[in-house]
């Protein structure tokens, strides 16, 4: 990490009515500025309070800060001066985000530091660290990078053991470089996209950021469970739209015990059902948004995802994604 400029200021900003305040349509907001303070307040807002330190408050300052988001998920292309970030204990108390960021960069290098440990970053190489864990950054002028914003929840559904701290992820070859090309293109087709496609990409997305974070891009093997509990989301993936899919299902589809199943999931931070139930919501928006279920009615939708009732259907998507399923629809 490089030494820490001479002037600094506090970033407090809250917001919490306006972040994320949008269901599954685009947010966009494009900030160009020229003065640090301006700057410093977008930032804030973005990521959380923090201490922002800049080599010199008074000379020549330009950046850029691009922010598409919806209530899931946000995705930023950032590029400003030279600066140094700290998000510390009392930072996060007094603003609380619940947000994980995987931060890819384009151009230049930059260092972050969050649980003792260090990471040098560049475009080789990116980070997914916790927003609500104290961190330190710092970048040179040259730095542009890409940031993708996700729920505490989507990364815990997938990966327990991602929670525990930042994880660096290579970036030129393998699962990482399919990750960073992935999520470029994501933000140069912004325009085409609706909210609803965006949130179905970052979902896609943020399965292959949790395999290359956990070392699926490695070439040493799998833990046993690894590789079961991928063999469960496959399978659970792909017949989601069953009504009888249950853990006896899939355990007799897999050759596994329920038990073992059960256990499996259990490590993962999830259980058989509520897997199912998310697998089944997610197929459900996904036919939301789809021109060929339009002539379909949502009850219809819930029938066909695997779904006993329009009601529990209705409650069950709210609960997950925040908004009624006719919102999403529309």
């Amino acid at each position: 990490m490089t030494s820490r400029p001479p002037e600094a200021t506090d970033q407090r900003i809250a917001g919490s009515e306006v972040r994320w305040a949008v269901s599954l349509r685009w947010r966009v907001t494009s900030t160009a500025t020229t003065s640090v303070s301006d700057w410093q307040d977008a930032f804030a807002e973005l990521h959380g309070a923090m201490r922002i330190t800049v080599p010199d408050r008074d000379a020549p300052w330009s950046s850029r800060l691009e922010v598409r988001r919806t209530r899931a998920y946000g995705l930023a292309l950032c590029g400003g001066g030279r600066q140094f970030v700290s998000r510390q204990s009392r930072h996060i108390r007094a603003d609380p985000r619940g947000r994980f960021e995987l931060l890819v960069p384009l151009t230049g290098s930059a260092g972050m530091e969050q649980d003792r440990a260090a990471a040098q970053l560049g475009p080789d190489a990116m980070v997914l660290c916790d927003l609500d864990r104290p961190l330190t950054f710092t970048h040179r002028d040259d730095f542009q990078s890409i940031a993708l914003i996700v729920p505490e929840e989507a990364i815990a559904g997938r990966s327990r053991a991602l929670t525990n701290g930042t994880r660096r992820i290579e970036a030129g070859t393998g699962l990482g470089r399919v990750v960073r090309q992935l999520i470029t293109s994501i933000h140069q087709e912004h325009d085409l996209l609706s909210g609803a496609a965006f949130d179905l990409a970052c979902d896609r997305l943020l399965d292959l950021v949790c395999l290359a974070a956990e070392g699926g891009s490695d070439s040493a093997p799998a833990d046993r469970r690894t590789l079961v509990e991928t063999e469960i989301r496959q399978y659970v993936r792909q017949h989601a739209a069953e009504p009888g899919l249950d853990v006896t299902a899939v355990a007799r589809a897999l050759g596994w015990s329920p038990r073992y199943l059960q256990q499996v999931l259990r490590d993962a931070g999830t259980t058989p059902r509520d897997l199912i139930r998310r697998e089944r919501l997610l197929l459900a928006r996904s036919r939301l948004a789809s021109a060929s279920w339009s002539r379909t009615s949502i009850a219809g939708i819930a029938r066909a995802c695997g779904f006993g009732s329009h009601a529990s259907f209705t409650t069950a998507f709210r609960a997950e994604f925040g908004v009624a399923p006719r919102d999403a629809r529309s």
